[in-house]
């Protein structure tokens, strides 16, 4: 079986949909390791990847005021036991411009492998971009992923992001993003992780808003058990007039796991406003109780209250 046919099938076992590769109105970008399996640009959008020395530069650009009607999707994987993956992204999303992508990281069988994901996005005055990335990971917990991403936000553009690591062992996550809200823009921040034995989740989101009236939201549900760890950081500054943020993180531990929450709020300029909360518990009792008087076990309730927790 071919790098590409592996790569398929293990996409579609993350819940990717193969057929939208083979479309020839859908843009997409597929790298397995540091070789590109397959890409695709379509009418203003560009898609210009190269495989490096030591990776993979891909440059991302919707062209001004073009408004995608299909999403475009992103596979990204590591399909052996070992191995590295380093990715270098530059996402434009041009002035009036707009595009949902769909981001799909596969590490069925990782033992001993490093994923390292550098990005810088810009998003025009009045642009918008959604992106979705959902990870899917072995039983092994033998993966390292290193996202970094430093995102612009221009006047009255949009920011919109979620990410998903709730399939198989997390391994060891550090997600490290920072955006930068100019006037009149909106800014969210969505993760969700899911982390077992000793896996080791550090996520650390910050939303800067430098313009006036600019929005920002800093979402986190994590679930952690057996001897995970994990320490969440979510910081929001409001530094212009009208600007308004905030940071809601919630942490549910089970058996020897430990969770730290580390909102930081900072507001520089007296017109702006920043709220937090922050929760760190077990599983609720009396949620408990009630599934329970449903007729589940207590690990059944447990897992429904964890799985409606990361949803």
């Amino acid at each position: 079986m071919s790098e590409q046919e592996d790569l398929l099938r293990a996409y579609t076992c993350a819940g990717g949909d193969a057929a939208v590769l083979g479309d020839s109105s859908t843009g997409h970008l597929a790298a397995s390791g540091h070789s590109i399996v397959s890409m695709r640009g379509v009418p203003g959008l560009v898609v210009d990847a190269r495989e490096t020395a030591d990776g993979i530069f891909a440059a991302v650009t919707v062209k001004k005021d073009v408004r995608l009607a299909k999403p475009v999707h992103l596979c990204f994987g590591v399909l052996h036991a070992e191995g590295t993956q380093r990715i270098e992204m530059r996402v434009n999303i041009e002035e009036g411009a707009s595009a949902t992508f769909i981001a799909h990281c596969i590490f069925p069988n990782a033992v001993k492998v490093r994923h390292a994901m550098d990005a810088e996005v810009s998003v025009g005055d009045r642009a918008e971009m959604r992106y979705s990335e959902t990870h899917y990971h072995g039983p092994h917990g033998g993966v390292e992923v290193i996202p970094v991403a430093r995102v612009n936000v221009g006047a009255g553009g949009r920011y919109i992001t979620d990410f998903t690591l709730t399939t198989g062992r997390v391994g060891k996550l550090s997600l490290d993003y920072t955006v930068t809200g100019g006037r009149d823009s909106v800014t969210e921040l969505n993760a969700r992780v899911f982390g077992h034995g000793q896996d080791d989740v550090r996520i650390r989101d910050a939303v800067l808003l430098n313009g006036r009236n600019a929005r920002g939201m800093i979402k986190t549900r994590v679930a952690i058990e057996d001897d995970a760890r994990a320490e969440v950081t979510g910081i929001t500054e409001g530094n212009a007039d009208g600007a308004r943020g905030h940071v809601d993180c919630m942490e549910i531990v089970k058996d020897r796991a430990v969770a730290r929450a580390i909102p930081i709020v900072q507001v520089n300029n007296p017109g702006a406003k920043v709220t937090h909360e922050a929760a760190i518990g077990s599983v609720d009792k009396r949620q408990m109780e009630t599934l329970m008087a449903h007729g589940l076990s207590p690990q059944e309730a447990v897992d429904v209250i964890v799985k409606g927790i990361l949803r």
